[in-house]
């Protein structure tokens, strides 16, 4: 893969929403990620506090029966998504499923790039989108995890 094609990845990942990337060619693979500024901020001020501390766990700490929290997992991209790997195979996750951090959700095809949406946290699926092999906007709704 030449400069020029990696120079132009750089410069859609930067004009997008996605915050990683990775396209192979040949033998050649290509990774490129991108921190939001809310992830930028939150690892500059635990890098200045010298702290690994992760809020959301000591605010639940004192409230044990508090209700549990749902995340929205929602399109970053608009492009055609995908609820399964490939044509004819069963989906990534269906409503109920427990599913891990960073775990796959789905895939959305953007400009014939395929980037795979993943669960933000470990929980349960609560809610799932409809659409499957269908165009998606940016932030779109796609799934809920509990």
């Amino acid at each position: 893969m030449d400069l020029s094609k990696i120079k132009t990845l750089i410069d859609f990942v930067g004009r997008s929403n996605i915050t990683e990337l990775s396209v192979t060619e040949k033998d050649v693979t290509v990774r490129i990620f991108r921190m939001l500024p809310s992830q930028e901020a939150a690892a500059e001020t635990q890098q200045e506090a010298g702290s690994t501390i992760n809020p959301a766990q000591d605010a639940g700490a004192d409230t044990p029966s508090r209700p549990e929290k749902t995340d929205a997992v929602k399109a970053p991209v608009f492009g055609v998504l995908h609820r399964t790997p490939a044509p004819g195979e069963p989906p990534f996750v269906a409503i109920g499923d427990e599913v891990e951090e960073g775990q796959t959700l789905f895939i959305i095809e953007a400009m014939k790039v395929f980037n795979t949406i993943a669960a933000p946290r470990a929980g349960r699926i609560t809610h799932l989108t409809e659409i499957d092999d269908g165009e998606v906007e940016t932030g779109d709704l796609l799934a809920e995890i509990g």
